[in-house]
């Protein structure tokens, strides 16, 4: 027992205890990508093996080894009768006895007392959606692609109405976005099947992208937000330092890959503008391709497609690439400005193994409610209670949010509110602020 992962005959002693009874030190020394168990509701699963077969990418999963996952499991798996016949098989035993329910040092209380408010939500209806909400979105999306192709059809490829075709086709990308990430997250029909047939006709024919690509990148975010080699949106590529620990890292080892104490200036040029257009574009279509991934590509196709097919005739096949290339310049601005107001100002740093509420809590922030700032947003201005409930309809984040309050407030768990404008300035403060901890880091240490 406790040896790669394999479960003793029934009857068989190891370590004087009876077979499919483990310790959490036992838990914890299989957490390698090549032997990995977690603890979901006290039962032990060796899930070496089917991590490589996860729907939400093997990372995410692995991120997990060797702690207890059950928050983090319930938080993703709105249907948890259906993933059991998949977790039966994995099933080695249990936690002995003695042992606590949580791992580490973490609060007990604390969890506790987050599973009991997420019990209420779920009597309250606070995951259940409203179909009408989505169709309305969805229908606005469909009207300002419409609307921006007849401006142009109708009345000519003047500059301004190039322009007004490019702000409309941009803010229907931003908000197609922001209605893909809600049936990615499977917060908008009961049955996944579903929820995963609009998310790749979202994401793939009205935007062009990967929902695989997407689901294994932001899965990842939710399950360990802000923290390095986990969440890949604070991986940077040594184009930025970010938080206060890996400045003074860099700075120490004397890691000077672009001149950090200055990114809050640069980070107008290459941050904002080219995240999209660029990186993103980039990544998607190597993803896809490495993976064949012929699904997502035919979806993502069927979008450039359509997309050529409406605007060659009127641009020319040069003036049309311009065109997209404008409108993910645009919409790149709005998606970055809006992400990161939330996560880059507050704590990123190494694996601390919290409980999900504090941990969630530390990495994310909200803006005040207003119905400008829901539909700029997405409703992603209420980022704290989309991270503790990923799968809760954002209609009904507002609703849970003052009990998440109130329970933060019992802890003594920041809890932080901003306004729209203080949350984009906070952007840049970070940014100088990580810049300089570098800087003095890296003459000084």
């Amino acid at each position: 027992m406790g040896g790669g992962g394999q479960l003793t005959e029934p009857g068989e002693l190891a370590s004087g205890r009876a077979a499919g009874v483990y310790t959490w030190e036992e838990v914890q020394r299989h957490s390698s990508r090549n032997d990995q168990w977690l603890v979901i509701d006290r039962r032990v699963y060796n899930i070496t093996q089917w991590a490589k077969r996860h729907p939400g990418g093997f990372r995410v999963i692995h991120h997990y080894a060797g702690e207890d996952a059950t928050d983090a499991f319930t938080a993703f798996h709105p249907d948890k009768k259906f993933v059991q016949k998949f977790l039966k098989p994995l099933l080695i035993g249990e936690l002995a006895a003695t042992e606590p329910s949580q791992d580490r040092d973490k609060n007990a209380a604390i969890i506790q007392d987050f599973q009991t408010l997420r019990a209420h939500a779920e009597r309250e209806g606070l995951f259940r959606a409203q179909p009408l909400f989505f169709c309305a979105h969805l229908g606005h999306i469909l009207l300002l692609e419409a609307v921006a192709w007849l401006i142009v059809w109708l009345w000519g490829t003047s500059w301004t109405l190039t322009l007004l075709c490019s702000v409309l086709l941009a803010t229907a990308q931003s908000q197609a976005g922001w209605l893909q990430h809600d049936f990615g997250h499977l917060s908008v029909f009961k049955k996944s099947t579903w929820n995963h047939i609009l998310h790749k006709f979202l994401i793939g024919h009205l935007k062009g992208a990967s929902a695989n690509w997407w689901n294994h990148r932001h899965f990842q975010h939710h399950a360990k937000p802000n923290i390095f080699s986990k969440d890949p949106d604070v991986n940077m590529l040594r184009v930025f330092v970010v938080g206060t620990t890996q400045p003074v890292e860099y700075g120490t080892k004397k890691i000077k890959r672009m001149p950090y104490n200055r990114q809050h200036q640069y980070f107008f040029l290459i941050g904002p503008p080219l995240l999209i257009p660029v990186y993103f574009h980039i990544q998607i279509m190597h993803v896809m391709i490495s993976r064949r991934d012929w699904v997502d590509m035919a979806w993502s196709l069927s979008y450039y497609l359509r997309y050529f097919y409406c605007y060659t005739p009127l641009y020319g096949l040069f003036g049309s690439m311009v065109l997209i290339s404008f409108v993910r310049f645009l919409e790149s601005h709005w998606f970055v400005w809006v992400t990161q107001m939330n996560h880059l100002p507050m704590d990123i740093d190494h694996e601390k193994h919290q409980d999900w509420l504090t941990m969630q809590l530390q990495a994310t922030c909200n803006i005040e409610k207003s119905h400008f700032n829901d539909w700029f947003s997405g409703h992603l201005n209420f980022q704290i209670e989309h991270h503790l409930f990923p799968t809760m309809p954002r209609h009904n984040y507002h609703r849970v949010a003052p009990m998440v309050r109130a329970l933060c407030e019992k802890y003594g768990i920041p809890y932080q509110v901003k306004t729209l404008w203080q949350g984009l300035v906070d952007v840049v403060r970070s940014l100088k602020t990580s810049g300089d901890l570098w800087l003095d880091a890296y003459l000084h240490k």
